[in-house]
């Protein structure tokens, strides 16, 4: 195999610092809107959220894989939120935030298990899996459909706009779940920060 020619080297430099530069921005600006969204500690959990999502998005996006280091931060982090949120009864409310985690990953589980045995291939990676345990944890009750929701429409619209605007797609065109899914895991912490709790 070939290196690659100077000028097409260049070319991926360019891109990739397009990509590091606005990940740097949309990173930032998360940052930014969790601390102006609930400042003190809530604040700085949303930041940290904000980043693990992130991180977690653009790899999936390059490598179409959710590394186990991320989703097992993005756990522990959620586990201690909830516990700080709820300090005079901080092993009930972690106790139910892992619940509600193994609600959504058990949900997200059983949908690879039936595509699976309807279409004979995966259609949702383990590491989608376990990012939805890592929703649950985060959020309440009401948000985790809606988290759901969000993500799987934005791929859609995502998957429809790349086939109208002349990129080719079948059924078996790959998309990686965890960079809808991540992001709106965020938007919905956002949500319930700014509009959803006293």
């Amino acid at each position: 195999m070939l290196p690659p020619s100077p000028v097409r080297a260049v070319a991926n430099l360019k891109g990739q610092f397009r990509i590091n530069a606005a990940t740097t921005f949309v990173a930032l600006l998360a940052v930014g809107a969790s601390m102006a969204a609930a400042p003190g500690f809530e604040g700085i959990f949303g930041a940290a959220l904000a980043l693990l999502m992130v991180a977690i998005a653009v790899i999936d996006a390059q490598q179409f894989i959710i590394p186990n280091i991320l989703n097992a931060a993005g756990f522990m982090l959620g586990l201690l939120h909830a516990a700080l949120q709820e300090p005079n009864i901080a092993v009930e409310a972690a106790t139910m935030a892992m619940v509600r985690g193994a609600v959504l990953a058990l949900v997200l589980l059983a949908i690879r298990i039936l595509y699976a045995r309807l279409r004979g291939r995966q259609g949702l990676g383990l590491g989608d899996v376990k990012l939805a345990g890592v929703a649950g944890i985060w959020l309440d009750w009401l948000t985790m459909p809606l988290v759901i929701e969000i993500a799987a429409l934005t791929a859609l619209a995502i998957y429809v706009l790349r086939h109208i605007f002349g990129r080719p797609m079948s059924a078996t065109t790959r998309l990686p779940f965890g960079l809808f899914l991540a992001p709106a895991i965020w938007l919905c912490w956002l949500l319930e920060a700014t509009l959803l709790r006293p």
